[in-house]
């Protein structure tokens, strides 16, 4: 297992084709400082240029965190010109995770509140144990979500259910989390878990699944007729490749794949 860092508080370790972004701020609950929002987002650019990685697992190097959400402290430091010039550093870190071009996996182990959640749910599915702790408590500070939090929590759990956790400000353990559709599996230990799932999804066409993410993200909110078109757009860029020749001779000679990623 390699390990790369991007400054003090993320690494990326790698797993073959497993890539492992790990938020690495202990000492501060993974609490996302300008710095370790910097980092994020060029570990994602890293991570999105290299073709080797067919998936991405984001994980904590905390025992009780995820990520806690926005530095607080910090903020409470800075002036308001200095927190409009934070903002798109800050945005930089979760939308470069949400454009991770392969599938994305969060491992959340404990409190993931605030921007901690953003993060996760700006990945493809949300992997949870019983320690996990779910909010986004941003109007009890007089803020509102601003990672993702009011366009991507509708999406996956409607409307109703978004305006209740983000309105109430509370924080739900993990059955309730997992009940309302914020988490999508339960493992024994998140991290064990999301790393065995992208395994196991790392095992296909790189270069099918990211056709099919690009294809169900574009898609999302369209209508039938013209996420049929995006549909047809994406089959296409992959019915010609490698990948697809490989992967139809392998099924008939009754062997495992061994994919060019082209």
């Amino acid at each position: 297992m390699s390990e790369q860092r991007f400054g003090e508080f993320v690494a990326v370790r790698r797993h073959e084709h497993v890539a492992e972004l790990v938020l690495d701020r202990p000492k501060a609950m993974n609490a996302v400082s300008t710095e370790m929002a910097r980092s994020i987002g060029a570990a994602c650019d890293a991570l999105a240029a290299d073709p080797s990685v067919r998936v991405t697992v984001l994980t904590s190097s905390n025992d009780r965190a995820f990520c806690v959400g926005a530095d607080l402290k910090e903020r409470n430091s800075f002036t308001d010109a200095e927190l409009v010039r934070q903002r798109p550093v800050a945005r930089g870190a979760y939308t470069g995770v949400l454009e991770l071009p392969m599938p994305a996996i969060a491992a959340v182990h404990g409190f993931a509140l605030g921007g901690g959640y953003e993060l996760a749910l700006a990945c493809d599915i949300i992997v949870a144990d019983e320690t996990a702790v779910i909010g986004l408590p941003e109007v009890s500070v007089g803020v509102i979500p601003g990672g993702g939090g009011t366009q991507l929590l509708p999406r996956r759990v409607g409307a109703a259910r978004a305006a209740q956790l983000v309105f109430t400000a509370e924080r739900l353990q993990w059955d309730e989390a997992e009940r309302m559709g914020l988490v999508d599996r339960i493992a024994e230990d998140a991290r064990t878990g999301a790393l065995e799932l992208a395994a196991k999804i790392a095992a296909n066409s790189p270069v099918g699944l990211r056709a099919a993410k690009r294809a169900m993200r574009l898609g999302q909110g369209l209508d039938l007729r013209a996420g049929l078109e995006v549909e047809d757009a994406a089959w296409r860029s992959v019915a010609f490749s490698g990948d697809r020749a490989e992967g139809v001779a392998a099924f008939n000679e009754k062997r495992k794949p061994e994919w060019p990623g082209e």
